[in-house]
């Protein structure tokens, strides 16, 4: 794993990056992305706003006017070097019913052909995979869960849609996930599920967080 490197990519935000090239999706760099923003979170800095980590970065949103970059800067150097080299969740997978197809899965049949499949076998495909929650970005409570079985990664829509319901279920190449609200978005969608993904007026409004596992089973 490349040795992390540190940035200042804003007067308010400190970055932490675990890779030399840009898109990478490998989950023992996010476990440690998500293991060090954990120690982050328990060390209690003075003046840090925010840590979201994310696929292979870790960005620190912090209050200029009330850290020095420095004094920022040595508390992460002291985070990853005590961080344990992940932090994920071990508790069991959470269960997503999905009603696959028909008017709630548009696109399920193209997904098939494109993976030289049934149907049914694409549902087995997608259902059987445990998935990991490798970040929650786009939308509030919207969680990048990977990775997708090759036969079935398809791109997305050259022409995003300018609606996708809520609770929609779709893929992206190597990705899934579940749309929590409403929007326009480009996911090839094969499915929807009735679970909500983010919700305001829970104590902990986003079902997911990095390091989670999800199951998708069919409904």
């Amino acid at each position: 794993m490349t040795a992390p490197r540190i940035t200042f990519p804003g007067d308010a935000c400190l970055a932490i990056e675990f890779a030399a090239e840009p898109g990478v999706i490998d989950e023992a760099i996010n476990s440690r992305c998500v293991a060090l923003a954990t120690a982050l979170g328990e060390a209690s800095q003075s003046g840090v706003r925010d840590i979201v980590p994310g696929f292979y970065t870790v960005l620190v949103h912090f209050d200029p006017l009330r850290t020095e970059r420095k004094t920022l800067e040595a508390g992460v150097q002291r985070a990853i070097l005590s961080s344990p080299s992940d932090a994920d969740d071990v508790t069991a997978p959470i269960e997503i019913p999905v009603r696959y197809g028909g008017q709630d899965g548009p696109d399920i049949s193209d997904v098939a052909v494109f993976g030289s499949c049934s149907v049914a076998d694409l549902i087995r495909i997608h259902s059987e995979t445990i998935y990991r929650v490798y970040m929650l970005g786009f939308l509030p409570g919207f969680a990048y869960l990977g990775s997708v079985d090759r036969r079935i990664a398809m791109p997305r829509l050259a022409t995003p849609r300018v609606k996708v319901p809520a609770g929609s279920v779709g893929i992206a190449g190597a990705q899934t996930a579940i749309y929590p609200c409403d929007t326009p978005g480009g996911w090839r969608i094969i499915g929807r599920t009735s679970i909500v993904p983010f919700d305001q007026s829970r104590s902990t409004p986003s079902l997911f967080r990095p390091g989670q596992r999800v199951r998708f089973v069919p409904a």
